[in-house]
């Protein structure tokens, strides 16, 4: 959801416009290959639930293979085309989705990844800001000896 995240990959986009996943959730369950116990954002069908974020408008419809790798697609996700509600209107738009020889429950994100996630604050509405400001996370920090440390905030 962080524009400038968008901006630090090379990736090109024209507007960016507040988007809701109807009948989904944010889920927390897609492991991270390099990082046990600790998880990536995924989206969950569930009835009566939503997903808030931002969908970026790129410079041409090719641009999205650009995201593929940073998103490790195709192995640990799947690029899907999903209806969004906009202020402009449904869209349909792609949405990374992990893959299911990824997932795995009990995992919490880093600190650090949810603040790109935060970055999308524009975007949300109060009361999903404030969910994802309430995730329970890990922080990542270096010790004295230069190795790192994990400290858990639930």
């Amino acid at each position: 959801m962080n524009p400038d995240r968008m901006r630090a990959r090379g990736i090109d986009f024209r507007e960016a416009v507040a988007a809701s996943l109807l009948d989904f959730k944010l889920v927390f369950n897609k492991q991270a290959t390099a990082k046990p116990g600790i998880a990536y954002a995924n989206v969950a069908y569930a009835r009566g639930e939503c997903v808030e974020g931002v969908v970026y408008r790129l410079a041409t419809a090719e641009d999205i293979t650009l995201m593929d790798p940073f998103e490790g697609s195709p192995v640990r996700y799947s690029r899907e085309v999903y209806s969004l509600h906009t202020s402009v209107g449904l869209i349909h738009a792609w949405v990374y989705v992990a893959n299911k020889a990824m997932l795995k429950e009990g995992l919490l994100p880093e600190r650090n990844y949810l603040n790109h996630l935060l970055a999308g604050k524009a975007w949300h509405s109060e009361a999903y800001h404030q969910r994802l400001l309430n995730e329970p996370c890990v922080d990542s920090t270096v010790d004295n000896s230069g190795k790192d440390g994990l400290i858990y905030n639930v």
